[in-house]
């Protein structure tokens, strides 16, 4: 049974930093340039800033969830998109890429520290980490193609270009 707890919190680990299925997510905004973090290129609807506060907006509101907070669901799905399209500047970039990582770290520590089969309402600690993990997964794939369109792919950490 233990040999079993030790798989699933490695699995649920792995799903919520990526290691293993694409570029880790504390790497996939690394070494981008805070002016083309603002970039939009026609037909795209939003920025990498934009995506990155969208991460982070469920990635906390995840963290409170699991820290047992309650915390408010927005009313309508643009109340995760929050920010301007770009960053004012570089500090403000680098702060809020510093704030994507730390909260991969309060998640990893979540899928550690907690027993995951403990539920609130109806939905148990392991179901809330797979859903952010999806979530941060779907949209850091998004990240990936953007950062490809832009020219800045990989990030300096490496990345799977085949």
């Amino acid at each position: 049974m233990d040999n079993d707890r030790t798989i699933l919190e490695k699995a649920v680990a792995h799903a919520v930093s990526g290691k293993g299925a694409h570029v880790e997510a504390k790497n996939t905004f690394a070494g981008l340039d805070w002016k083309v973090a603002g970039t939009r290129p026609d037909g795209v609807p939003h920025s990498l800033f934009q995506l990155l506060n969208h991460l982070i907006y469920w990635q906390d509101w995840a963290v409170k969830w699991l820290d047992g907070e309650h915390p408010p669901i927005p009313k309508h799905a643009s109340g995760s998109w929050p920010g301007s399209p770009g960053p004012a500047s570089r500090a403000e970039w680098q702060k809020v890429v510093r704030h994507f990582q730390s909260g991969l770290e309060d998640l990893g520590r979540q899928s550690r520290e907690a027993d995951l089969f403990a539920k609130r309402r109806n939905k148990s600690r392991l179901e809330m980490l797979q859903t952010i993990a999806s979530h941060n997964s779907y949209h850091l794939g998004q990240a990936v193609l953007l950062r490809q369109m832009l020219g800045t792919w990989p990030p300096p950490s490496g990345g799977l270009t085949w």
